[in-house]
């Protein structure tokens, strides 16, 4: 019941079932939240319940449903355990900052996408419902306020649009320290070179500036707004499925990846 209610009411919740293991424990659950909390018990040793907590977390973090396997060390309970992790999730996140024309284009493809799209600009005149209604949100704040103020998790993008030193900057520095799924950032070549040059002052690593995708999107050869917000959203389909963006006419690479918000499936093993 409280795995349906946290359903129905939108609420991120990952539901942790035993379906192969003693029979005395067959069927019994947990009833995990996004801060890793649980309800429930699957009636074994505490650490079981606290393992099984702590990698259904990080599927619901995810967006994953799948099958688990705990080894006889972790299930305390002398031979292995699967269980089964269903998580229910509201819509991953978009964030568009930058309230110009591309940002228009790059809402309906993330709509298109299934993502929940927030669009934010720190200037009221442009962030107006009117010029984005297909947007969830629109927010006028400036762009790392808002992040620092927001929800995200591991399923978020982030899509910086605004061109501007004043925005990008402050926005980037703390965008590339969250556990988001993608980061990516609008510009030139120079742009770039400059923006990752004005990072490295304000203390962003190497290691974080990898994360950036900048210049934002696939080579496509995108000229129009269109073209540029399809070529931002097959970045982020191959970011998130572990694709390498490349053409499947004459490539030696599989049609589908394991990435990290891969289908159904058996996800791995806990020892």
């Amino acid at each position: 019941p409280a795995a349906l209610a946290a359903a129905a009411g939108g609420e991120a919740a990952a539901l942790a079932r035993i379906t192969e293991g003693p029979a005395e424990l067959l069927g019994t659950a947990l009833l995990v939240h996004p801060d890793g909390s649980y309800e429930g018990s699957l009636g074994g040793h505490p650490e079981l319940d606290r393992t099984a907590a702590g990698e259904a977390r990080a599927m619901l973090d995810a967006g994953r449903t799948g099958t688990l396997v705990i080894g006889e060390d972790g299930s305390r309970c002398g031979q292995p355990l699967t269980l089964l992790v269903e998580s229910s999730v509201p819509a991953p996140r978009m964030i568009v900052f930058g309230a110009i024309d591309f940002a228009a284009a790059l809402v309906r493809v993330g709509k298109f996408l299934g993502y929940h799209v927030t669009v934010c600009d720190a200037r009221p005149v442009f962030a107006t419902p009117a010029r984005f209604p297909e947007a969830d949100e629109v927010v006028v704040e400036w762009p790392h306020k808002y992040l620092e103020s927001t929800e995200v998790d591991g399923r978020t993008v982030l899509c910086v649009l605004t061109h501007d030193a004043k925005f990008d900057v402050p926005l980037l520095e703390l965008a590339l320290k969250l556990p988001v799924a993608y980061v990516g950032a609008m510009g030139s070549r120079r742009t770039h070179q400059d923006r990752n040059k004005r990072l490295r002052e304000v203390g962003v690593t190497e290691l974080e500036l990898a994360r950036l995708r900048s210049p934002i999107g696939l080579d496509l050869g995108a000229r129009t707004p269109e073209e540029t917000a399809l070529s931002i959203g097959a970045e982020i389909v191959a970011a998130r499925r572990g694709g390498t963006g490349v053409s499947l006419t004459g490539a030696h690479t599989p049609i589908h990846h394991d990435g990290p918000d891969a289908p159904a499936g058996r996800i791995g093993s806990v020892a």
